[in-house]
């Protein structure tokens, strides 16, 4: 199970957007990296590939290394480590959840 997933707000730890907030669009597990909206922004410059296409530079979210995020908890708003847990549910049976380090409750 991954630590972080789709959807889940993060905070950058290093690099030049140190410190800046925003969401997973992207997990690219075989290369341990995430896109994370408006962070690591970066140009490049197409060319128009069928007729009536617009050339010129676009600027879009590279991704980064995982290892450089954190994720930020939704019940105490905090950055915090991942950690798993097994719950047992009668209906469900076991179920393997992530907690939030610090506050000990269930994350997404």
């Amino acid at each position: 199970m991954a630590k972080i997933k789709v959807g889940d707000e993060v905070v950058v730890l290093s690099g030049k957007d140190k410190g800046k907030r925003g969401k997973v669009v992207q997990v690219i597990p075989k290369e341990g990296k995430v896109v994370v909206e408006g962070v690591n922004i970066v140009k490049r410059h197409i060319r128009p590939t069928r007729r009536g296409q617009e050339s010129g530079i676009v600027e879009r979210e590279a991704p980064i290394y995982i290892s450089k995020v954190m994720l930020i908890c939704s019940r105490c708003g905090k950055r915090t480590r991942v950690g798993m847990k097994i719950l047992e549910d009668p209906v469900k049976g076991k179920e393997k959840v992530r907690v939030c380090k610090k506050c000990g409750e269930v994350v997404g």
